[in-house]
């Protein structure tokens, strides 16, 4: 069923003109929220971090992952109730506006376009270098500039047609998680494990235990959860209201916090190198995780799990493009962006997704390109979500608090937790690498510039309007 949103002309901010054509067709459900949530995620997401969170939390891999899920439970509850006070496309970019103002929505919206543009970059990679494993007679670019193509054309398809493909691969995603679950278990009930049952939650021993060792691997850890924001994009695109998408939100977060702790709890209790020898051979954390399934499982469950990193990874990609053409199109339909973005075709923001395509494109072919160019990307790709979400937090206290736009706050879902997720997400950015925080600094730039160019030439067309030329000697 088609919704209001769907009409001919979505309005602008106060003194624009309407674009014609700006409507989402709402067409997805609670399922469907989901799908791209995980998608995004990707429910093996600890794969490829495994061994160095093994490495830095002395062996509480587990343990990590529980905190971390916590901590990025506050950002999942500011956004659910953010999403019911603005249930737009624009996620964050709206919210800010909302609960700040014009001026920190823009900045919000801008910093989290970094993420959404280099984030799909990212896993195309992965998902280039997986099939180059596997089939390395095709070069890596080759691989990866295919999957942009492949999924590009399903987002231009539509958001229904995307999300049940997606669905089919979810699936086959979280049936390899479960093959892996199953196996794990049966070897550790027929030989047991090569470290202690609690280890993964108090750490192996052969470097002690340390909760700042464990708090520094959550810094890292966090980053494996970027993704279940995404929802939020598809709000105007729901059926059944925002209630909706704000469980989905809660719900993401929850299930893939689940999904992360258990795998990484067998993992370690099968891993047969020892924390401490992970910590002292860097080259031996990248492929922990597969040399652990090889070593206790066999050959054929890390070529399973190979082959499912390397679809699902080119599919998380599909659900970032598909939010990041929504950041646009909801950016340009406020006039912060070119107009043209804002346009649909039956429903979906092509000219959005198309220059999202583009970018993304440019920016993982360079990087398959490149012996150093995926730790150039992965280096840069998180700040710009962790700003967006600090504002996110502001905007609740903005919104709830300083506004009191609902009535009297709520202070501990307005005040409390908002103020311990900005803590969080402050605390994360602040354990960035200097390269991620430089290009973060300089893109923070580049989005206050564009801020005073708007202002001025507003103040600019307001000056020459039609009563600019009165004056008092007339």
């Amino acid at each position: 069923m088609v919704s209001a949103m769907d009409s001919s002309t979505t309005p602008g901010p106060p003194g624009t003109q309407t674009t014609p054509g700006a409507g989402l067709r709402r067409s997805l459900g609670f399922r469907d929220l989901v799908v791209y949530g995980l998608l995004f995620i990707a429910p093996m997401a600890p794969v490829g971090v495994f061994g160095t969170l093994d490495a830095k939390s002395h062996g509480a891999v587990a343990l990590v992952y529980l905190v971390a899920t916590v901590a990025m439970a506050f950002t999942a509850f500011s956004y659910a109730q953010m999403v019911r006070v603005a249930p737009q496309a624009g996620s964050v970019f709206t919210y800010a506006r909302k609960g700040l103002g014009e001026g920190p929505g823009l900045i919000a919206g801008w910093m989290a376009m970094l993420d959404y543009l280099l984030i799909p970059a990212v896993a195309y990679l992965f998902s280039g270098i997986a099939m180059n494993a596997l089939v390395p007679e095709v070069s890596r670019w080759v691989w990866t500039a295919l999957a942009v193509v492949v999924t590009t054309l399903l987002n231009l398809w539509g958001v229904r047609a995307a999300a049940r493909v997606g669905f089919a691969v979810l699936a086959m995603e979280i049936v390899v998680l479960l093959v892996f679950l199953v196996a794990a278990v049966t070897v550790l009930v027929q030989d047991g494990p090569q470290r202690g049952w609690l280890s993964p939650l108090t750490g192996d021993g052969s470097l002690g235990f340390s909760a700042a060792a464990v708090l520094g691997a959550v810094s890292v850890a966090v980053l494996s959860y970027l993704g279940f924001d995404a929802i939020a994009s598809f709000a105007e695109e729901v059926t059944g209201g925002s209630a909706k998408v704000a469980r989905a939100v809660l719900f993401c977060l929850a299930l893939t916090g689940v999904l992360f702790t258990a795998q990484t709890y067998l993992a370690a209790l099968l891993t047969p190198v020892s924390s401490a020898e992970l910590a002292a051979d860097p080259a031996k954390q990248g492929p922990a995780f597969y040399n652990t399934v090889e070593a206790s499982v066999g050959h054929w469950l890390h070529d399973l799990v190979a082959v499912s990193k390397a679809i699902g990874a080119a599919f998380a990609a599909l659900a970032g493009q598909a939010a990041a053409g929504r950041l646009l199109f909801a950016m340009a339909r406020e006039g912060r962006l070119p107009r043209g973005l804002a346009r649909t075709s039956h429903g979906t923001p092509r000219p959005a997704l198309l220059l999202a395509a583009t970018v993304t494109l440019i920016a993982a072919v360079w990087a398959a390109r490149r012996d150093d160019g995926l730790d150039h990307l992965v280096s840069v790709v998180d700040i710009g979500a962790l700003t967006a979400f600090t504002l996110l937090h502001a905007s609740v206290v903005g919104w709830f608090v300083v506004k009191r736009r609902d009535g009297a706050p709520q202070w501990f879902k307005h005040l409390v937790v908002p103020v311990l997720g900005a803590a969080v997400t402050i605390a994360v950015i602040v354990e960035a690498s200097w390269t991620a925080q430089l290009v973060g600094a300089v893109w923070l730039v580049a989005g206050l510039g564009v801020l005073v160019a708007q202002r001025g030439r507003r103040a600019d067309d307001q000056g020459s309007g039609p009563d600019a030329g009165v004056s008092s000697g007339g």
